[in-house]
C-alpha cells in the first residue's frame, strides 16, 4: 500500500484550516450583532461541518434577502417615479388631487383601497371584473366543500348515532343474560337431581326384572 501524497495532504489541511477559519469569523460577526460573546468550545471534524452547513445556509438566506430588499427598493422607486409622472399628467389637465371634490376624492380613494384588497394593479372596470369573477369563483367552490363537509358530518353523526344506539342493545342484552345465569345454572341442578334419581329408579327396576326373569 502506497503512502498518501504529501500534496494531497497539505490541500486538505489548508482546507480544513480555511473551513474552520470562516466558522470562527461567522460565529464571531454573528454573536457580535446580537451583542454576545462566542462561547468557548472545542472545534472538532464534526461540529466544524455543522456550523459550516449553517454558515452556508446562513449566508445564502442572507443573499437572498439582499436580493428581494434590492428587488423591492427598486420597485418603490419605480412606483414613485411612476407616482410623479401621473400626478403632473392629472395637474397639467385641472384633474390634480388638490382641485377636486371631496366626493370625488373619496370615491378614488374607495376605488383604490378596494383595488387593493382585490389585488390588482389597476382601476379599470376589467380588472374589477375579473377579480369579482375569481371571488365568485373561489366562493363557489368554498361552498360546494363546505356543503360536502356538512354531508359527510351528518353521515358521521348518522353513524355515531346507530352505534350507541346498538352499543346501548347489546349492553341491555348481556345485562338480561347475565341476569339469566343464575336461574338457568339452579334449573339445570334440578334437572341433574331428578335425572339422577330417575336413572337410579330405572335402573333398580332393570335389575328387578332381570331377577325376576332368571328366576
Amino acid at each position: 500500500m502506497s503512502d498518501q501524497d504529501p500534496s494531497m495532504s497539505e490541500t486538505m489541511i489548508d482546507s480544513d484550516a480555511s473551513r474552520i477559519g470562516g466558522v470562527k469569523e461567522w460565529l464571531t460577526k454573528t454573536f457580535e450583532a446580537a451583542g454576545k460573546v462566542v462561547p468557548e468550545f472545542e472545534y472538532t471534524p464534526r461540529s466544524v461541518v455543522h456550523l459550516h452547513s449553517l454558515l452556508t445556509v446562513s449566508k445564502a438566506k442572507d443573499d437572498a434577502s439582499r436580493l428581494v430588499a434590492h428587488d423591492f427598493r427598486q420597485k418603490a422607486v419605480e412606483y414613485r417615479s411612476q407616482a410623479a409622472r401621473i400626478r403632473e399628467i392629472l395637474e397639467n389637465v385641472g384633474l390634480a388631487q388638490d382641485g377636486l371634490p371631496s366626493n370625488v376624492v373619496s370615491s378614488a380613494q374607495a376605488l383604490a383601497n378596494v383595488a387593493n384588497l382585490l389585488n390588482i394593479r389597476d382601476t379599470e372596470l376589467s380588472s374589477y371584473l375579473v377579480a369579482m369573477g375569481d371571488i365568485s369563483l373561489r366562493k363557489t367552490d368554498m361552498e360546494e366543500k363546505k356543503g360536502k363537509l356538512q354531508q359527510e358530518s351528518k353521515i358521521l353523526l348518522d353513524y355515531t348515532r346507530k352505534a350507541i344506539a346498538r352499543l346501548t342493545y347489546l349492553k341491555r342484552t348481556l345485562a338480561q343474560l347475565e341476569d339469566d345465569v343464575a336461574p338457568c345454572e339452579v334449573q339445570m341442578e334440578n334437572w341433574k337431581t331428578n335425572f339422577a334419581g330417575l336413572w337410579l329408579q330405572k335402573e333398580r327396576q332393570y335389575m328387578q326384572q332381570y331377577v325376576n326373569y332368571k328366576v
